[in-house]
């Protein structure tokens, strides 16, 4: 049985011309901006679009990876999201932040950690935002 690819979420984000340096590249913090921003359009997509608010999370960690510099001449910037790993507290998406030509100018990966609102301490991720996420990691067609 042939195993399903995991479903990619991909966002639009517009870049300014506030975001690049004054080389005329994109600055090195705004991919963690623009990975941010994506991530968002993730998490209202995949819970909101299904009635479900979006969990409190926290992130704890983010290792990003420059490839290449994104230029002036690429104005919207294509962000893929994937969540490759869920835990019992946290969860883990992989982006890939990419130019107007489609090549991958920097990879992002972030540990989010869910958590209580009332406390800021970590929580167990609940069976209904596990069953979001791995929907979203198994490629499932959403009804």
């Amino acid at each position: 049985m042939p195993q399903s690819q995991p479903e990619i979420h991909r966002a639009s984000v517009s870049l300014r011309w506030t975001d690049f340096d004054r080389f005329g590249h994109l600055n090195n913090a705004q991919y963690i901006e623009i990975a941010q921003e994506a991530r968002l359009a993730f998490a209202q997509e995949e819970f909101i679009g299904r009635g479900l608010d979006i969990p409190a999370v926290f992130v704890r960690h983010l290792d990003v990876d420059y490839l290449r510099p994104i230029l002036p001449d690429t104005v919207v910037a294509t962000v893929d999201t994937e969540v490759v790993e869920i835990g019992r507290t946290s969860f883990t998406t992989r982006q890939e932040v990419k130019d107007r030509q489609g090549r991958v100018a920097c990879v992002v990966e972030c540990v989010q950690v869910a958590v209580d609102v009332d406390t800021a301490t970590p929580r167990a991720i609940t069976q209904q935002e596990i069953k979001v996420l791995t929907q979203a990691t198994e490629g499932n067609a959403r009804e």
